[in-house]
């Protein structure tokens, strides 16, 4: 027992990263690689069984844990984003440094591509199966919409614009209450399980149009995959040129998010402690002058 634990302490120290921010991107890579494997799963049995192992309802709730799971998994290292537009929102907001945003999105692009893999993987016998072995993008056995997001028949592509800046605007807008230390407070440790009910939420109630990706990383990770493992450039033409929406619509919505949060709660409730703050501090400070006129 001794020396098989003298064998893991070495192991620990070969490989053990000690730069923070490879670190911290590394548990990106994985929480979004969760995110991705457990979510497009979910796609995956639905669209391959016919219906028969799945629901548009079991895909929301896949999509709900697998963002608390990924978050579980990568929080207590780099936050838990797995997304890029949350990147963005935490470091327009000052609370991120901007240095982190590129490598983040790589890295979170890089899990998504990652998951999207395994999902392939699992189900390559069910793909070829489904589809007589051609892997199509659109028609009736079209299987790259169980990897990244395409728009329904009705979709415009101005609509599936505003659709992704909403559905990304109302996730930011949840995230910064949620970790709002001066709005009703979340319990420790539960704040994974609250945004995972907030994806949830988008889920069901904006996922008819496209989908919902609202990440940019979880859709183009996945998509450059699939232009890789046999569904080819299609994936990137198809439905005019569609792939640019969810990969830029997020950003705008992240940008409309933080607007609407902080001007309409954020911004009062930080002046609000302040101003609480600045006169506690008056408050002893006077104390102070009194007790030092009284001793005098």
């Amino acid at each position: 027992m001794g020396r098989q634990n003298n064998i893991l302490e070495k192991l620990a120290e070969t490989f053990q990263i000690r730069h923070v921010l490879l670190r911290q991107a590394l548990a990106e890579c994985l929480g979004t690689l969760i995110l991705v494997m457990f979510g497009c799963g979910a796609v995956a049995q639905m669209v391959l069984s016919g219906g028969t192992h799945g629901t548009f309802l079991t895909v929301n709730f896949a999509f709900g844990f697998a963002a608390t799971l990924g978050i579980l998994v990568s929080g207590q290292i780099s936050g838990g984003h797995l997304n890029p537009a949350v990147t963005f929102t935490l470091c327009l907001l000052g609370r991120e440094p901007w240095r982190k945003f590129p490598l983040f999105f790589l890295f979170q692009t890089l899990g998504a591509f990652l998951g999207a893999a395994i999902v392939f993987a699992m189900y390559f016998d069910a793909l070829s199966d489904f589809s007589q072995g051609e892997l199509m993008v659109v028609g009736k056995n079209a299987t790259a919409g169980i990897f990244a997001t395409y728009p329904s028949k009705h979709l415009t592509m101005i609509n599936g614009f505003f659709d992704q800046i909403i559905g990304t605007a109302a996730l930011i807008v949840c995230i910064l209450a949620i970790v709002d230390p001066h709005n009703n407070p979340i319990p420790r440790g539960l704040e994974p399980f609250t945004v995972g009910f907030v994806v949830l939420v988008i889920g069901l109630s904006m996922g008819f149009n496209s989908g919902y990706a609202v990440n940019p990383a979880r859709d183009l990770g996945p998509r450059i995959f699939t232009a890789l493992a046999g569904w080819g450039g299609e994936v990137f033409t198809a439905h005019t040129y569609w792939f640019f929406v969810p990969i830029c619509a997020p950003f705008l919505g992240a940008v409309v998010g933080v607007l609407m949060y902080q001007l309409m709660i954020g911004y009062h409730l930080e002046r609000e402690v302040q101003e609480k703050l600045k006169k506690e501090e008056e408050d002893r400070f006077e104390l102070s002058n009194i007790t030092t006129n009284e001793d005098a």
